[in-house]
């Protein structure tokens, strides 16, 4: 059984290593350009202290899963430095997915404290996660937004704020994981 847990667990990671590989400006830029559709989402873009945006995150699992992507943190329009993004999960859950992924940092402490080097969100924060017409869910610890015509207030946990729009694939998952993060300043 434990075998055939792993089996699925590298398949699914298979399945999705083309898409987490490291992008390019060009694919930041239309993660950013696909999220920002939203209203919610373009009003922290548009007045966020920086942010780190993944254009690709690969996601599988069956009861035991992972996710890892790649990006870049953006400061006044530059890059400050590459971040990758890993993530081990636990409980209920079976599929795989892609989906991008942004962080809008408020000030410069949350922007500090995410490019200290290894940051982890725990187990509780959540994501909103936009569609193309509407937005649900919750911020790094709470919040929430319903359609873009009517949205509830969303706002910034510890200085922090994550969007997430799905690019593919299914997945079911009512799971515990937090998120690592590892930043790398650019040379």
């Amino acid at each position: 059984m434990f075998t055939r847990v792993i089996s699925m667990i590298f398949i699914s990671y298979l399945a999705f290593v083309p898409y987490v590989m490291a992008g390019d400006a060009a694919d930041d830029k239309e993660a950013i350009a696909a999220l920002t559709e939203s209203p919610v989402v373009k009003k922290f873009h548009n007045s966020a202290y920086a942010y780190a945006v993944f254009p690709n995150i690969g996601k599988g699992g069956l009861g035991i899963g992972g996710a890892h992507g790649k990006g870049r943190v953006y400061r006044d329009g530059k890059v400050t430095g590459k971040v990758s993004m890993t993530q081990i999960s636990f409980g209920l859950q079976a599929g795989g997915q892609v989906y991008r992924q942004v962080i809008y940092f408020q000030d410069k402490r949350a922007f500090d404290e995410f490019t200290g080097g290894e940051f982890e969100f725990g187990a509780q924060a959540e994501a909103i996660a936009i569609t193309a017409s509407a937005g649900a869910s919750a911020g790094t610890e709470g919040a929430s937004a319903s359609t873009n015509e009517t949205q509830a207030e969303t706002r910034y946990q510890k200085g922090m704020i994550v969007f997430t729009m799905g690019k593919g694939g299914l997945m079911y998952q009512a799971a515990l994981g937090g998120q690592k993060y590892n930043y790398e300043p650019a040379k």
